[in-house]
């Protein structure tokens, strides 16, 4: 039978073609079934995104370098992809994508064994290094299999990277905190960001409730009172951007980014479990989960700064990805939090399988959209969907292991090197304040708010 019996051969043929790319078309718009309700269905979604995400990632071919993400991506991007697809593992139980976890997250070490390869030191920032130290942190809370006896273990390396990073609390100005760049002829040298302190919180948290060493504690504490009282973050918990330590942080930039609410969060939130709910870690915790409410719009998760205005750059849009995974954490640590969070990351889920509807299920940027995919496409849209979908399997899993129940061995003086700490040093009201350049923008070399303030 002739499919189109009126049309000559040749006009058969190509209506046939066109038949079949229109079906194709609309294999590939179909979004991802999901059912929020049932495991299964979940893990089934999370599989169908991881995926797509391993699909951008060439490291693992002959030729290429382990643990780079092809251009334009910058390098801490792949740290934080890491730590998604070991969190993939744990929460789904699949393992297809351990070995190209476990060679990209050794083959990044460095020969100093706290990820600050040779091929990034020229760019690498404090935040850049840290993304890879706290996926080593994932590693040993997850339990994820452990690398060869002579290559360094995953706590060893959190804490190498925590060390490192120690040592750079900067004193000179401000009353301390970190500056976003490692070396001095970077961009960010002048730059105390709130991503970077945010990070060193989170990596000191979590190693104080691991480990159960006070020092960590107490520079969790230390950096947190940093950040509030030079005002990154405000009364009502708003997190802002950063601060030029060449004003010495007299002025605050107040852009807010859902991931600097994220790495409090989730830090907050092994502070309340280290303190066996210590009211003020809980009244914190609490503050930041009201704060960010920001980034939900009938509890769909938004970038505000940048997705209404269609200006989210290649880093910002796997900015969710982070919120969504420590939101999950914290759920896990701080069980009064979980009425807070679950509706916020079963509905932000639900709204981000229907935008996983581009070819070979692509996921789109902007969920709020709730099903009309947007055509915004890459590492970061996707690892974005992955971790707020497998985030609603945090009922099925264990909590973070620590010393006791975790199988990676430490290293209290990784990454020392011989360097001596800094001491603590009291904020005076004369360091208040806060900040110049966004941070994206000192990258660009410009200045101005055009489209980052939140309409």
């Amino acid at each position: 039978m002739r499919l189109f019996p009126h049309l000559s051969p040749k006009s058969a043929i190509q209506s046939c073609i066109l038949l079949s790319t229109f079906l194709g078309a609309q294999v590939a718009q179909a979004e991802i079934p999901l059912n929020i309700d049932d495991p299964q269905s979940i893990k089934d979604a999370a599989k169908t995104v991881a995926k797509k995400l391993t699909s951008y990632y060439t490291g693992w071919r002959p030729g290429d370098v382990p643990g780079n993400l092809p251009a334009p991506y910058y390098w801490w991007e792949a740290g934080a992809m890491f730590a998604a697809l070991m969190d993939y593992w744990y929460y789904t139980g699949d393992d297809q994508y351990n070995d190209i976890t476990m060679q990209a997250m050794m083959h990044q070490v460095g020969t100093d064994h706290d990820y600050q390869p040779a091929n990034q030191s020229r760019t690498s920032g404090n935040d850049d290094q840290a993304f890879w130290g706290m996926a080593a942190m994932t590693a040993a809370e997850v339990k994820f299999p452990n690398p060869k006896p002579d290559q360094p273990q995953w706590l060893a390396l959190a804490q190498a990277v925590f060390n490192t990073q120690m040592t750079r609390w900067h004193n000179q100005t401000c009353g301390g905190g970190l500056k976003w760049s490692i070396n001095h002829w970077g961009n960010g040298w002048i730059y105390k960001n709130t991503i970077s302190n945010g990070c060193f919180f989170n990596i000191a948290a979590r190693l104080a409730l691991y480990t159960g060493n006070e020092t960590y504690a107490r520079w969790a504490e230390e950096t947190w009172s940093w950040a509030f009282n030079v005002g990154l973050i405000s009364p009502t918990y708003q997190f802002f951007d950063g601060t030029d330590d060449d004003e010495n942080c007299t002025s605050i930039n107040h852009v807010q980014w859902s991931y600097n609410n994220g790495v409090f969060m989730s830090g907050l939130a092994s502070m309340y479990n280290f303190t066996n709910g210590d009211q003020k870690w809980k009244e914190r915790l609490e503050g930041t989960i009201r704060g960010a409410e920001i980034f939900f719009k009938d509890n769909v998760m938004t970038e505000v700064a940048c997705e209404g205005n269609d200006k989210c750059n290649l880093d910002q849009r796997s900015f969710k990805a982070y919120l969504s995974r420590w939101m999950g954490h914290t759920a896990k640590l701080a069980p009064f939090t979980y009425d807070l969070i679950m509706p916020k990351l079963r509905t932000s889920a639900q709204a981000a399988a229907k935008q996983c509807s581009g070819p070979d299920n692509a996921c789109g940027l902007r969920w709020i959209r709730q099903g009309d995919y947007d055509g915004s496409t890459g590492v970061g849209e996707q690892m974005a969907a992955l971790e707020v979908i497998q985030a609603n399997l945090v009922d099925q899993v264990a909590g973070p292991a620590n010393e006791k129940t975790g199988i990676s061995e430490g290293d209290v003086n990784a990454g020392l090197g011989g360097d001596p700490a800094p001491t603590f040093s009291d904020i005076t009201t004369g360091d208040k304040a806060g900040a110049g350049l966004l941070t994206s923008i000192i990258l660009l070399g410009v200045l101005g708010g055009v489209w980052w303030m939140i309409a």
